[in-house]
Protein backbone atom coordinates (compact mmCIF):
# COMPACT_ATOMS: atom_id res chain seq x y z
CA UNK A 1 0.00 0.00 0.00
CA UNK A 2 0.77 3.50 -0.94
CA UNK A 3 2.49 5.67 1.81
CA UNK A 4 1.38 8.91 0.55
CA UNK A 5 -1.62 9.67 -1.86
CA UNK A 6 -1.40 13.11 -4.04
CA UNK A 7 -3.23 13.95 -7.29
CA UNK A 8 0.24 14.62 -9.20
CA UNK A 9 4.05 13.42 -8.75
CA UNK A 10 6.71 15.40 -10.19
CA UNK A 11 10.28 13.58 -10.42
CA UNK A 12 13.67 15.88 -10.63
CA UNK A 13 13.74 19.37 -9.49
CA UNK A 14 15.94 20.58 -12.50
CA UNK A 15 14.04 23.54 -15.04
CA UNK A 16 12.39 20.45 -16.79
CA UNK A 17 10.58 20.05 -13.14
CA UNK A 18 11.12 24.04 -11.42
CA UNK A 19 8.69 24.78 -14.66
CA UNK A 20 6.25 21.84 -14.10
CA UNK A 21 5.79 22.50 -10.37
CA UNK A 22 5.32 26.03 -10.66
CA UNK A 23 2.60 25.95 -13.53
CA UNK A 24 1.00 23.09 -11.45
CA UNK A 25 0.79 25.86 -8.52
CA UNK A 26 -0.65 28.53 -11.34
CA UNK A 27 -3.41 25.60 -11.97
CA UNK A 28 -4.62 25.30 -8.88
CA UNK A 29 -2.65 22.46 -7.04
CA UNK A 30 -2.25 22.99 -3.83
CA UNK A 31 1.66 22.16 -2.43
CA UNK A 32 2.04 19.25 -0.49
CA UNK A 33 -1.19 18.39 -0.30
CA UNK A 34 -2.11 17.77 -3.88
CA UNK A 35 1.65 17.83 -5.39
CA UNK A 36 5.10 16.87 -4.40
CA UNK A 37 8.51 17.53 -6.24
CA UNK A 38 10.82 14.51 -5.65
CA UNK A 39 14.91 15.22 -6.22
CA UNK A 40 17.53 13.35 -5.98
CA UNK A 41 20.23 15.80 -5.51
CA UNK A 42 21.22 16.61 -1.95
CA UNK A 43 19.98 20.17 -2.81
CA UNK A 44 19.30 22.86 -5.71
CA UNK A 45 20.46 23.05 -9.21
CA UNK A 46 19.44 19.86 -10.63
CA UNK A 47 22.17 18.91 -13.66
CA UNK A 48 24.11 22.30 -13.08
CA UNK A 49 24.82 21.24 -9.97
CA UNK A 50 27.28 18.75 -11.36
CA UNK A 51 28.97 20.96 -13.77
CA UNK A 52 33.03 21.48 -14.27
CA UNK A 53 34.12 24.32 -12.31
CA UNK A 54 35.59 26.25 -15.27
CA UNK A 55 32.29 26.32 -16.64
CA UNK A 56 31.79 30.17 -16.52
CA UNK A 57 28.13 31.50 -16.62
CA UNK A 58 29.16 34.49 -19.17
CA UNK A 59 30.15 31.53 -21.42
CA UNK A 60 27.30 29.10 -21.21
CA UNK A 61 24.81 29.39 -24.70
CA UNK A 62 21.11 29.87 -24.20
CA UNK A 63 20.04 30.03 -20.41
CA UNK A 64 16.31 30.88 -20.51
CA UNK A 65 14.63 32.26 -17.34
CA UNK A 66 12.74 30.36 -15.55
CA UNK A 67 8.53 31.74 -15.64
CA UNK A 68 8.12 34.48 -13.30
CA UNK A 69 11.35 35.10 -11.85
CA UNK A 70 14.37 36.43 -13.82
CA UNK A 71 17.97 34.99 -13.18
CA UNK A 72 19.75 38.46 -12.89
CA UNK A 73 23.56 37.62 -12.62
CA UNK A 74 25.59 40.40 -13.29
CA UNK A 75 28.81 38.76 -13.11
CA UNK A 76 29.65 36.77 -16.32
CA UNK A 77 32.65 35.41 -14.63
CA UNK A 78 31.08 33.04 -11.82
CA UNK A 79 30.79 29.44 -12.62
CA UNK A 80 27.92 28.13 -13.67
CA UNK A 81 27.13 25.44 -11.23
CA UNK A 82 27.32 28.05 -8.27
CA UNK A 83 25.19 30.67 -10.36
CA UNK A 84 22.31 28.04 -11.53
CA UNK A 85 22.24 26.42 -7.93
CA UNK A 86 21.78 29.63 -6.35
CA UNK A 87 18.86 30.63 -8.72
CA UNK A 88 17.13 27.32 -8.23
CA UNK A 89 16.96 27.67 -4.55
CA UNK A 90 15.66 31.42 -4.44
CA UNK A 91 12.63 29.77 -7.09
CA UNK A 92 11.81 27.38 -4.64
CA UNK A 93 11.31 29.62 -2.07
CA UNK A 94 9.79 31.96 -4.11
CA UNK A 95 7.25 30.38 -5.26
CA UNK A 96 6.78 28.04 -2.00
CA UNK A 97 7.49 24.64 -4.15
CA UNK A 98 7.17 21.39 -2.53
CA UNK A 99 10.52 19.81 -2.99
CA UNK A 100 11.95 16.95 -1.78
CA UNK A 101 15.66 15.46 -1.04
CA UNK A 102 17.33 13.58 -1.73
CA UNK A 103 14.45 11.26 -2.92
CA UNK A 104 16.15 9.14 -5.56
CA UNK A 105 12.79 7.27 -7.66
CA UNK A 106 13.48 3.83 -7.80
CA UNK A 107 10.50 2.29 -9.98
CA UNK A 108 7.20 4.08 -11.41
CA UNK A 109 4.06 1.15 -11.66
CA UNK A 110 1.08 1.06 -12.42
CA UNK A 111 -0.92 0.79 -9.04
CA UNK A 112 -5.02 0.17 -8.40
CA UNK A 113 -7.78 2.26 -9.81
CA UNK A 114 -6.67 5.25 -11.51
CA UNK A 115 -3.04 5.57 -9.51
CA UNK A 116 0.32 5.29 -10.74
CA UNK A 117 3.07 4.31 -7.69
CA UNK A 118 5.74 6.36 -7.01
CA UNK A 119 8.34 4.25 -5.33
CA UNK A 120 11.41 5.46 -3.75
CA UNK A 121 13.34 4.69 -0.94
CA UNK A 122 11.99 7.46 1.23
CA UNK A 123 8.38 5.56 0.54
CA UNK A 124 5.33 5.64 -1.86
CA UNK A 125 3.67 8.03 -3.30
CA UNK A 126 -0.16 6.83 -5.34
CA UNK A 127 -0.70 9.38 -7.70
CA UNK A 128 -3.08 9.90 -10.56
CA UNK A 129 -0.46 11.47 -13.03
CA UNK A 130 3.17 12.00 -12.78
CA UNK A 131 5.18 14.21 -14.30
CA UNK A 132 8.93 13.12 -15.25
CA UNK A 133 11.12 15.94 -15.76
CA UNK A 134 14.84 13.74 -14.80
CA UNK A 135 17.04 14.98 -17.41
CA UNK A 136 20.07 13.21 -18.79
CA UNK A 137 23.19 13.53 -16.58
CA UNK A 138 23.19 10.61 -14.42
CA UNK A 139 23.09 8.56 -17.48
CA UNK A 140 26.23 9.11 -19.34
CA UNK A 141 26.94 7.01 -22.28
CA UNK A 142 29.79 5.55 -23.35
CA UNK A 143 30.51 3.61 -26.44
CA UNK A 144 32.36 0.17 -26.39
CA UNK A 145 35.59 0.10 -28.87
CA UNK A 146 37.93 -3.29 -28.92
CA UNK A 147 40.68 -2.90 -26.73
CA UNK A 148 38.68 -0.44 -24.82
CA UNK A 149 40.21 -2.54 -21.03
CA UNK A 150 43.51 -2.66 -22.44
CA UNK A 151 44.12 1.11 -22.64
CA UNK A 152 46.38 1.25 -19.84
CA UNK A 153 45.92 5.88 -19.75
CA UNK A 154 42.65 7.29 -18.13
CA UNK A 155 39.44 7.31 -19.14
CA UNK A 156 36.78 9.70 -18.51
CA UNK A 157 33.60 11.05 -19.52
CA UNK A 158 32.61 14.42 -19.69
CA UNK A 159 30.09 14.43 -17.03
CA UNK A 160 33.32 13.45 -14.46
CA UNK A 161 35.65 16.35 -16.12
CA UNK A 162 36.72 18.87 -13.51
CA UNK A 163 39.38 21.28 -14.70
CA UNK A 164 41.86 21.45 -17.69
CA UNK A 165 45.08 22.03 -15.43
CA UNK A 166 45.09 17.92 -14.18
CA UNK A 167 45.37 17.48 -17.85
CA UNK A 168 48.66 19.75 -18.28
CA UNK A 169 51.12 18.55 -20.32
CA UNK A 170 49.40 15.35 -21.28
CA UNK A 171 48.23 13.88 -24.69
CA UNK A 172 44.39 14.27 -24.59
CA UNK A 173 42.13 12.92 -27.62
CA UNK A 174 38.31 14.07 -26.75
CA UNK A 175 35.50 11.98 -28.89
CA UNK A 176 32.64 13.57 -29.64
CA UNK A 177 31.22 15.97 -32.49
CA UNK A 178 28.77 18.14 -29.51
CA UNK A 179 28.94 21.22 -27.71
CA UNK A 180 30.78 19.73 -24.86
CA UNK A 181 33.24 18.36 -27.11
CA UNK A 182 34.05 21.32 -28.66
CA UNK A 183 34.19 23.46 -25.56
CA UNK A 184 36.45 21.26 -23.40
CA UNK A 185 38.56 20.89 -26.00
CA UNK A 186 39.32 24.45 -26.75
CA UNK A 187 39.74 24.51 -22.94
CA UNK A 188 42.19 21.91 -22.43
CA UNK A 189 44.10 22.85 -25.46
CA UNK A 190 45.00 25.40 -23.68
CA UNK A 191 47.51 22.84 -21.37
CA UNK A 192 47.68 19.81 -23.44
CA UNK A 193 48.57 18.35 -26.62
CA UNK A 194 45.04 17.55 -28.01
CA UNK A 195 43.90 15.15 -30.53
CA UNK A 196 39.50 15.18 -31.94
CA UNK A 197 37.88 12.50 -33.01
CA UNK A 198 34.42 11.91 -34.30
CA UNK A 199 32.27 9.44 -35.71
CA UNK A 200 31.33 11.77 -38.51
CA UNK A 201 32.48 15.08 -39.96
CA UNK A 202 31.58 18.32 -37.37
CA UNK A 203 29.10 20.74 -38.97
CA UNK A 204 29.87 24.18 -38.08
CA UNK A 205 26.46 26.83 -38.12
CA UNK A 206 28.44 29.90 -38.98
CA UNK A 207 24.57 31.30 -39.25
CA UNK A 208 23.67 32.88 -36.20
CA UNK A 209 21.01 30.71 -34.58
CA UNK A 210 17.24 32.30 -35.48
CA UNK A 211 14.27 31.36 -34.07
CA UNK A 212 13.66 29.93 -37.50
CA UNK A 213 16.45 27.39 -37.14
CA UNK A 214 15.55 26.27 -33.44
CA UNK A 215 11.75 25.74 -34.48
CA UNK A 216 12.96 23.55 -37.15
CA UNK A 217 15.50 21.67 -35.35
CA UNK A 218 12.58 21.23 -32.74
CA UNK A 219 10.05 19.97 -35.04
CA UNK A 220 12.41 17.12 -36.16
CA UNK A 221 12.83 16.02 -32.91
CA UNK A 222 9.57 16.18 -32.04
CA UNK A 223 8.63 13.83 -35.50
CA UNK A 224 10.93 11.09 -34.16
CA UNK A 225 9.27 10.98 -30.42
CA UNK A 226 6.00 11.05 -32.37
CA UNK A 227 7.08 7.93 -34.62
CA UNK A 228 8.60 6.18 -31.67
CA UNK A 229 11.91 6.70 -32.11
CA UNK A 230 15.08 7.86 -29.37
CA UNK A 231 14.83 11.82 -29.61
CA UNK A 232 18.38 12.85 -31.14
CA UNK A 233 19.82 15.84 -30.32
CA UNK A 234 19.16 19.51 -31.60
CA UNK A 235 22.77 19.75 -32.43
CA UNK A 236 22.74 17.32 -35.04
CA UNK A 237 19.97 19.10 -36.95
CA UNK A 238 21.38 22.95 -36.20
CA UNK A 239 25.55 22.11 -36.03
CA UNK A 240 27.38 23.60 -33.51
CA UNK A 241 27.09 27.27 -32.61
CA UNK A 242 29.80 29.74 -33.62
CA UNK A 243 30.44 30.81 -30.06
CA UNK A 244 33.44 33.14 -29.73
CA UNK A 245 35.09 30.41 -27.94
CA UNK A 246 34.60 28.22 -31.07
CA UNK A 247 35.53 30.32 -33.26
CA UNK A 248 38.64 31.26 -31.02
CA UNK A 249 39.52 27.41 -31.28
CA UNK A 250 39.47 27.23 -34.86
CA UNK A 251 41.50 29.87 -35.42
CA UNK A 252 44.28 28.04 -33.23
CA UNK A 253 43.74 25.14 -35.45
CA UNK A 254 42.45 23.10 -32.32
CA UNK A 255 39.36 21.85 -34.27
CA UNK A 256 41.10 19.64 -36.96
CA UNK A 257 38.77 16.71 -36.88
CA UNK A 258 39.99 12.73 -37.14
CA UNK A 259 38.11 10.71 -38.37
CA UNK A 260 36.90 7.94 -36.10
CA UNK A 261 39.82 5.04 -34.90
CA UNK A 262 38.93 1.23 -34.73
CA UNK A 263 40.37 0.05 -31.62
CA UNK A 264 42.03 0.65 -28.45
CA UNK A 265 45.59 -0.04 -28.01
CA UNK A 266 47.30 -0.10 -24.07
CA UNK A 267 49.15 3.15 -25.24
CA UNK A 268 46.57 5.18 -27.56
CA UNK A 269 44.63 4.93 -30.60
CA UNK A 270 44.33 3.23 -33.92
CA UNK A 271 42.78 3.50 -36.88
CA UNK A 272 41.85 0.60 -39.64
CA UNK A 273 44.95 1.80 -41.85
CA UNK A 274 47.32 1.07 -39.41
CA UNK A 275 48.26 4.95 -38.06
CA UNK A 276 48.43 4.25 -34.50
CA UNK A 277 48.44 7.72 -31.92
CA UNK A 278 49.91 7.53 -28.61
CA UNK A 279 47.76 9.62 -26.01
CA UNK A 280 47.60 9.73 -21.73
CA UNK A 281 44.01 10.42 -21.73
CA UNK A 282 40.83 9.99 -23.64
CA UNK A 283 37.50 12.03 -22.86
CA UNK A 284 34.72 10.77 -24.14
CA UNK A 285 32.20 13.71 -24.71
CA UNK A 286 29.89 10.92 -26.56
CA UNK A 287 26.91 12.88 -24.67
CA UNK A 288 23.71 11.16 -22.50
CA UNK A 289 20.83 9.01 -22.56
CA UNK A 290 17.57 10.39 -21.25
CA UNK A 291 17.31 8.88 -17.39
CA UNK A 292 14.25 6.94 -17.45
CA UNK A 293 14.98 3.74 -16.43
CA UNK A 294 13.09 3.70 -13.03
CA UNK A 295 10.04 3.88 -15.70
CA UNK A 296 11.08 0.23 -16.85
CA UNK A 297 8.08 -1.39 -15.11
CA UNK A 298 5.35 0.30 -17.67
CA UNK A 299 6.99 -0.82 -20.75
CA UNK A 300 6.92 2.04 -22.78
CA UNK A 301 9.69 1.29 -25.31
CA UNK A 302 8.20 0.93 -28.87
CA UNK A 303 10.32 -1.04 -31.60
CA UNK A 304 12.57 2.32 -32.85
CA UNK A 305 13.87 1.90 -29.62
CA UNK A 306 11.82 5.27 -28.33
CA UNK A 307 8.82 6.54 -26.43
CA UNK A 308 6.08 7.44 -28.73
CA UNK A 309 5.06 10.79 -27.53
CA UNK A 310 2.30 13.42 -28.30
CA UNK A 311 3.31 16.73 -27.35
CA UNK A 312 4.67 15.83 -23.51
CA UNK A 313 2.00 13.51 -22.99
CA UNK A 314 3.19 9.71 -23.13
CA UNK A 315 0.95 7.76 -26.15
CA UNK A 316 0.46 4.42 -23.83
CA UNK A 317 0.47 5.85 -20.60
CA UNK A 318 -1.79 9.09 -20.86
CA UNK A 319 -1.16 9.99 -17.07
CA UNK A 320 2.65 10.10 -17.64
CA UNK A 321 4.29 12.76 -19.38
CA UNK A 322 7.78 13.43 -20.19
CA UNK A 323 9.01 17.46 -19.80
CA UNK A 324 13.02 17.31 -20.72
CA UNK A 325 12.53 15.02 -22.96
CA UNK A 326 13.03 14.96 -27.05
CA UNK A 327 12.11 18.35 -28.35
CA UNK A 328 11.64 19.81 -25.11
CA UNK A 329 15.14 19.10 -23.98
CA UNK A 330 16.51 22.88 -23.70
CA UNK A 331 16.00 25.32 -21.30
CA UNK A 332 13.20 27.64 -23.53
CA UNK A 333 11.38 24.63 -24.35
CA UNK A 334 11.53 22.97 -20.66
CA UNK A 335 9.38 26.26 -19.62
CA UNK A 336 7.23 25.73 -22.52
CA UNK A 337 6.42 21.66 -21.97
CA UNK A 338 6.27 22.36 -18.02
CA UNK A 339 3.35 24.60 -18.99
CA UNK A 340 1.90 22.24 -21.27
CA UNK A 341 1.95 19.25 -19.03
CA UNK A 342 0.09 21.55 -16.13
CA UNK A 343 -2.54 21.91 -18.30
CA UNK A 344 -2.96 18.87 -19.67
CA UNK A 345 -2.87 17.03 -16.21
CA UNK A 346 -5.16 19.43 -14.51
CA UNK A 347 -7.80 18.62 -17.77
CA UNK A 348 -7.12 14.76 -17.05
CA UNK A 349 -7.79 14.90 -13.87
CA UNK A 350 -10.62 17.57 -13.54
CA UNK A 351 -13.54 15.30 -12.92
CA UNK A 352 -11.24 13.64 -10.28
CA UNK A 353 -11.04 17.04 -8.71
CA UNK A 354 -14.54 17.94 -8.93
CA UNK A 355 -15.57 15.21 -7.21
CA UNK A 356 -12.79 14.68 -4.36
Amino acid sequence: MAEHEVEVVVIGAGQAGLSSAHHLRRAGFEPDREFVVLDGNAAAGGAWRHRWPSLRIGGVHGIHDLPGLALEEKDGARPASEVVSEYFARYEREFELPVRRPVEVRAVRRGLGDRLLVESGAGTWAARAVINATGTWTKPFLPHYPGQRTFTGRQLHVADFRDAAEFRGMRVAVVGGGISAVELLAEISEVAETTWVTRRPPVFGDDEFTTDRGRRAVAEVDRRVRAGLPPGSVVSVTGLPPTAAVQRARERGVLDRNPMFERLTPNGLRWADGRQLPVDVILWATGFRAALDHLAPLGLREPGGGIRMDGTRVVAEPRLHLVGYGPSASTIGTNRAGRSAAHEVRGLLAPALATG
